[in-house]
Protein backbone atom coordinates (compact mmCIF):
# COMPACT_ATOMS: atom_id res chain seq x y z
CA UNK A 1 0.00 0.00 0.00
CA UNK A 2 2.73 2.44 1.05
CA UNK A 3 4.05 2.24 -2.28
CA UNK A 4 1.24 2.75 -4.34
CA UNK A 5 1.23 5.93 -2.45
CA UNK A 6 4.87 6.89 -3.74
CA UNK A 7 4.02 5.61 -6.65
CA UNK A 8 1.44 8.99 -7.69
CA UNK A 9 5.01 11.15 -7.30
CA UNK A 10 7.12 10.56 -10.31
CA UNK A 11 9.74 12.81 -9.55
CA UNK A 12 10.74 10.54 -6.56
CA UNK A 13 10.94 7.64 -9.07
CA UNK A 14 14.34 6.63 -10.22
CA UNK A 15 13.33 6.13 -13.57
CA UNK A 16 12.70 10.03 -14.00
CA UNK A 17 15.61 12.03 -14.62
CA UNK A 18 16.55 15.05 -16.55
CA UNK A 19 17.81 14.84 -20.16
CA UNK A 20 20.27 17.78 -20.39
CA UNK A 21 19.89 17.33 -24.23
CA UNK A 22 16.13 18.13 -24.17
CA UNK A 23 16.32 19.98 -20.72
CA UNK A 24 13.85 18.82 -19.22
CA UNK A 25 12.47 15.39 -16.73
CA UNK A 26 11.66 12.41 -18.41
CA UNK A 27 10.59 8.99 -17.72
CA UNK A 28 13.50 6.08 -19.19
CA UNK A 29 11.17 3.55 -19.36
CA UNK A 30 9.68 2.07 -22.77
CA UNK A 31 6.21 2.65 -22.25
CA UNK A 32 3.26 1.71 -24.59
CA UNK A 33 0.85 3.97 -25.98
CA UNK A 34 -1.73 3.66 -22.76
CA UNK A 35 1.27 3.83 -20.60
CA UNK A 36 2.81 7.18 -22.18
CA UNK A 37 -1.15 8.29 -22.29
CA UNK A 38 -1.30 8.23 -18.44
CA UNK A 39 2.14 9.69 -17.79
CA UNK A 40 1.71 12.57 -20.10
CA UNK A 41 -1.88 13.37 -17.95
CA UNK A 42 -0.15 12.72 -14.45
CA UNK A 43 -2.45 9.75 -14.02
CA UNK A 44 0.81 7.65 -12.44
CA UNK A 45 -0.94 6.20 -9.38
CA UNK A 46 -0.61 2.64 -9.95
CA UNK A 47 2.48 2.98 -12.19
CA UNK A 48 3.92 -0.95 -12.53
CA UNK A 49 7.10 1.18 -12.90
CA UNK A 50 7.74 2.97 -10.04
CA UNK A 51 11.19 2.37 -8.07
CA UNK A 52 11.74 4.82 -5.18
CA UNK A 53 14.69 6.42 -6.34
CA UNK A 54 17.12 5.62 -2.67
CA UNK A 55 20.65 6.93 -3.02
CA UNK A 56 21.57 4.57 -0.51
CA UNK A 57 20.43 1.12 -1.15
CA UNK A 58 24.18 0.03 -1.92
CA UNK A 59 25.60 1.63 1.20
CA UNK A 60 23.62 -0.27 3.23
CA UNK A 61 23.46 -3.06 1.61
CA UNK A 62 27.52 -3.45 2.63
Amino acid sequence: MAEKIAASNCEQCEHYVYDEWLEYYVCEVELDQDEMENFLNYNTHHCPYFRFADDYYLARRQ
